[in-house]
């Protein structure tokens, strides 16, 4: 939630809590002489706030849950912007709030009823007018399969609002949410999107949403979509007030346990990365090695068990020539260059039976259910 500040307190807000207040005049001159109307680039870009990008998230992961659990693809979620243009930093949009719809789809398929849904925009925004001082400003939806871009309906429904709102001051905005990658990653992962009149005509040729130039068709429809000309995106920032920043600043310190606890390092998307690899190059080396024979085909069991230190067998043998007992004296007592493949074939496994118990140790612990 924002506050109002007088003029002569501004500078003594500071920067983490800038975003959190404004100057009401300074606000009604900004929004009287729209400085957006007369430049489609005008904005650059967009402060998101913690709870506002917290409940979006939410929101789309809930589409993801609910269609998994129907047995089916997760739905499309949509919902509204609260904030406001910022008269400090003009070109900057501030979103403080969002507010969840009750409009699900599949790809392009909306299955919400229309009439529900406006009389909850309807109710929304009487509740808002009389609590807030900010106004509906865009809207978001999450794209579950999708790139980061905005379809051709989506272009629709943007212009409609700009078209209805930019004029009285109010620029909109949209914003597009990737909640599988979110998942994946840990972060949210969002754009957020202008669209152009459709009588602009950018000057610079090819050039996409994120302002860089691609030569090529292909690419730039594999990126950006066949709508790739008709927008253009708005850098995404996150603020948190100085007093957020202590608190989680304390806990951080305090409880660094608690990351301990909620993290796997087996599960960390490097060692998940670097598995295959593992598996791959110890495989190689022991598909390699060839008992003193010299005969070809699979390692045999009696090779193995010869590996380990103390015992005969292939790994004695490979220091059983006179000249080379000085240099092979470590290697015969680490199990020669078997062994060296078998132990790390055994760090491997330890590595995902060790990550394995754990996970099953928390969800023992921590599981709520019955």
């Amino acid at each position: 939630m924002t506050t109002d500040a007088p003029s002569s307190a501004a500078g003594a807000v500071s920067a983490a809590d800038a975003r959190y207040t404004f100057d009401p005049v300074a606000l009604d001159e900004l929004r009287k002489q729209s400085p957006w109307k007369d430049d489609p680039r005008y904005f650059e870009g967009v402060a998101v706030s913690p709870s506002a990008a917290m409940k979006m998230m939410t929101h789309c992961h809930s589409g993801v849950e609910k269609g998994v659990k129907k047995g089916g693809n997760p739905i499309e979620v949509m919902g509204l912007l609260l904030g406001r243009p910022d008269p400090a930093t003009p070109k900057t949009l501030v979103v403080t709030d969002v507010f969840p719809l009750p409009i699900e789809g599949f790809e392009t398929r909306v299955i919400a009823d229309d009439d529900d849904v406006v009389n909850h925009m309807i109710a929304l925004g009487e509740s808002i007018e009389r609590t807030r001082k900010e106004k509906f400003m865009g809207w978001y939806h999450s794209h579950p399969f999708d790139p980061l871009l905005l379809s051709q309906t989506d272009i629709s429904t943007q212009l409609q609002w700009q078209r209805a709102e930019d004029p009285h001051g109010n620029p909109f905005l949209a914003i597009v949410v990737d909640p599988l990658r979110s998942l994946a990653k840990g972060v949210p992962e969002l754009k957020a999107f202008r669209a152009y009149p459709p009588e602009y005509t950018n000057p610079v040729p090819h050039q996409c949403p994120d302002g860089t130039v691609v030569p090529e068709e292909k690419a730039r429809l594999e990126m950006w979509g066949s709508c790739w000309s008709s927008y253009y995106e708005l850098d995404v920032e996150y603020f948190m007030s100085g007093g957020a920043r202590g608190v989680l600043s304390t806990l951080t310190q305090n409880f660094l346990w608690m990351r301990t606890i909620g993290s796997s390092a087996t599960f960390e998307t490097e060692a998940r990365e670097r598995y295959p690899d593992r598996i791959a190059a110890a495989a190689e080396r022991i598909r390699k090695f060839q008992p003193s024979g010299g005969s070809e085909g699979p390692v045999p069991s009696s090779a193995l068990l010869g590996a380990r230190p103390g015992r005969g067998g292939a790994a004695a043998s490979l220091g059983s020539s006179s000249e080379a007992k000085p240099a092979a004296a470590k290697d015969e007592e680490d199990g020669g260059e078997l062994g060296k493949s078998c132990r790390a074939v055994m760090e491997i496994a330890t590595e995902k039976l060790v990550g394995d118990m754990t996970q099953a140790a928390k969800k023992e612990l921590f599981s709520h259910g019955s």
